[in-house]
């Protein structure tokens, strides 16, 4: 009797063992490893880059994804070099991961010439439906989705806060990447603004360091200058010869992003692009789950910030409009 009270316990314990058996699979299958490529436009020791791989796991954390718990992570720091773009761009679409983030226009362009299948998230874009990577920003339609950098409308800004920052400018160099669609959009909206506040502007390529300082000091000889440098990879890996350039000829400047008015530059205005690190890490989340890219609308930047480095404007020689200093969300002392 005994004996079969035992075997009947056994019975009833491995029915309860086989009935657990799917619910164990499902946690350990809702807990496998999904695994993400990020392309990045820095160096790895580049504190912008780091910046924004902290905002961005920051962002999957909240989320539930764990880097090395359920989450792997791939990354390549391509550091606006065309050739690096091209070769980690095929690298991490070999690795066949879940979802790729995608940080500004050359790496999408790199991603989407190796893989129209893999969904790519990309972040700080200006302009993806003229470059061709989304249909619309309602309905990108493909495989890549994400944030746009900004609207181009922004850059009509740029011209403004010079002169108001530094009346007596009469003429800007405008620096931009000439091979992204997103160099000549901004350079148009400059261009068509300028004129209307007494501006001359002329564009300057961005190619590499040795260039940007060579054509900086040539457009400095010549009285009333001043620069407008707008958004690309290129000048954020660049920043520090730009601003080292700006304030040894003593040229007032805006940029588009505070990285380069912490780091020294007078004064910018644009988006928190750090921010959109932690918000792409939002779209990855909803990939991981099942959504599909075509099908995620581009999100566009809902505030904008005006930093302001008074150190540099005393230096300069620039007596700031208290108009200017009320307007500052940032002011470096």
């Amino acid at each position: 009797m005994s004996g079969r009270m035992k075997r009947r316990d056994f019975i009833t314990l491995l029915g309860a063992a086989a009935a657990a058996w799917p619910v164990a699979a499902r946690a350990q299958q809702g807990e496998r490893m999904r695994r993400i490529g990020v392309l990045m436009s820095t160096t790895v020791d580049d504190p912008v880059g780091g910046a924004r791989r902290a905002a961005f796991l920051q962002g999957l954390q909240q989320l539930g994804w764990i880097e090395g718990r359920n989450v792997r992570i791939d990354y390549r720091w391509a550091a606006a070099g065309a050739d690096r773009f091209r070769t980690y761009a095929a690298e991490l679409a070999a690795l066949a991961p879940d979802v790729i983030l995608a940080t500004g226009a050359p790496s999408v362009e790199a991603l989407l010439q190796v893989t129209r299948t893999v969904p790519i998230v990309f972040a700080n874009v200006a302009d993806p439906v003229g470059a061709g990577y989304v249909d619309s920003l309602a309905r990108p339609g493909g495989n890549a989705t994400g944030l746009l950098a900004f609207e181009y409308g922004l850059s009509g800004k740029w011209p403004e806060l010079l002169k108001e920052i530094a009346p007596r400018v009469t003429r800007a160099a405008v620096l931009r990447d000439a091979t992204l669609t997103s160099g000549i959009g901004q350079f148009a909206i400059i261009q068509s603004v300028a004129s209307s506040v007494g501006l001359e502007v002329s564009p300057v390529n961005m190619r590499d360091a040795g260039e940007i300082e060579r054509t900086i000091a040539a457009f400095a000889g010549t009285p009333n200058g001043g620069l407008i440098v707008t958004g690309s990879a290129m000048a954020i890996v660049h920043r520090d010869v730009i601003v080292s350039s700006a304030a040894r000829h003593k040229l007032p400047a805006v940029y588009w992003d505070r990285t380069l008015v912490t780091g020294g530059g007078l004064i910018s205005y644009g988006p928190d692009l750090i921010d959109q690190f932690r918000q792409a890490a939002s779209f990855v989340d909803r990939i991981l789950r099942d959504e599909k890219p075509a099908n995620l609308p581009v999100q566009a930047p809902t505030k904008y910030q005006l930093v302001l480095n008074l150190k540099t404007a005393r230096a300069l020689g620039l007596e700031v409009p208290p108009t200017l200093l009320a307007r500052a969300d940032e002011v470096i002392e």
